[in-house]
């Protein structure tokens, strides 16, 4: 490319005025399976800011919806899963998922595709342990005490979770791909609420075979998790192309924390663009300086994009990026 690339993860969403407007009377998870709001809302950003990809919008329970889970999205506080999934019974209820479970996905894919021309659509799916989280604590949780006590004390139980919940996000992201999709990045945000051994132990072995089956694909794989400074050579171990990094390490010291040959994704806190401009082009540019010690960088916000942003800061901030790298 001739200059940095750049997309914003939550790029569409709350902070956009036009996806409130779209949004004003549509529950999240019905939104999330209707291919014309699909379309209108992951091309809002494009057309606003000049990113250089889209994120396909969805919500990572989409597919765990589609299966069969009774859960929902409650404004303010996140995904609820109805009854949480806490013994063997519960595990047995996921199911493998279809093709013909999410026809929306495949739908809505290859209509972006076509609008998106050349520019790349990246598909997207929670990871296995963030997903255990909400099934086992019934939302978002703080302490993941429910969670880890499953881990740490029933390990056979853990494991079945986790194949399962591995096949289903494999799945989720191959029709993805299937339908056209450019890239995929794999969100499991609640990692970094673990241990380096923990990880090791519990979870890269399934996000190991995930990124194994991706592979497949042949598209760009990136893993990215909040708080994973200490598990940045573990994220890079299971296989992914790209690695995100959230804004508590600087882009040089992350890039000798990953696998030779590996490019990074980020990683400006979301709470600069709060600061007046001059703040925010200085820490701009440092990301972008810190980045060129990556093989690769994908400029982006060290987490998804808050609420409140101004979508104007955002626009002038992938206009300055592309500037201040253009080659």
């Amino acid at each position: 490319m001739p200059h940095t690339p750049v997309w914003f993860m939550r790029q569409a969403g709350r902070s956009l005025p036009e996806y409130r407007r779209v949004r004003a009377d549509v529950p999240m998870l019905e939104a999330c399976a209707r291919p014309d709001m699909i379309v209108e809302i992951t091309m809002q950003p494009v057309r606003r800011y000049d990113v250089d990809a889209a994120i396909y919008f969805s919500d990572i329970v989409v597919p765990l919806k589609a299966i069969g889970i009774d859960l929902d999205i409650r404004p303010g506080v996140g995904p609820v899963v109805a009854d949480p999934i806490r013994d063997a019974e519960g595990v047995k209820r996921l199911r493998a998922l279809e093709p013909d479970d999410v026809p929306y996905v495949t739908e809505a894919v290859g209509t972006l595709v076509g609008e998106l021309g050349e520019r790349p659509l990246i598909g997207f799916a929670g990871g296995p342990f963030t997903l255990a989280s909400y099934l086992i604590e019934g939302g978002p949780s703080k302490n993941h005490e429910h969670t880890k006590a499953l881990m740490y004390g029933a390990p056979d139980l853990w494991a079945d979770l986790m194949q399962r919940l591995s096949a289903i996000t494999v799945e989720f992201l191959r029709v993805q791909a299937a339908a056209g999709a450019g890239a995929v990045q794999l969100f499991d945000s609640w990692v970094g609420a673990l241990s380096a051994d923990d990880y090791r132990e519990s979870v890269l072995p399934y996000t190991s075979w995930i990124f194994e089956r991706l592979a497949e694909l042949d598209v760009p794989r990136i893993h990215f998790g909040v708080g994973t400074g200490e598990l940045l050579s573990l994220l890079s171990e299971a296989g992914a192309d790209v690695v995100g990094v959230d804004w508590r390490v600087p882009l040089d010291k992350a890039a000798q924390r990953v696998q030779p040959g590996t490019a990074l994704q980020g990683n400006l806190d979301p709470a600069t663009l709060f600061a007046p401009w001059d703040a925010v082009a200085r820490r701009a540019s440092d990301v972008v300086a810190a980045g060129a010690a990556a093989e690769g960088h994908v400029f982006n916000l060290g987490h998804g994009v808050l609420p409140d942003t101004d979508p104007d800061v955002l626009a002038r901030l992938t206009e300055y990026v592309h500037t201040e790298t253009a080659r």
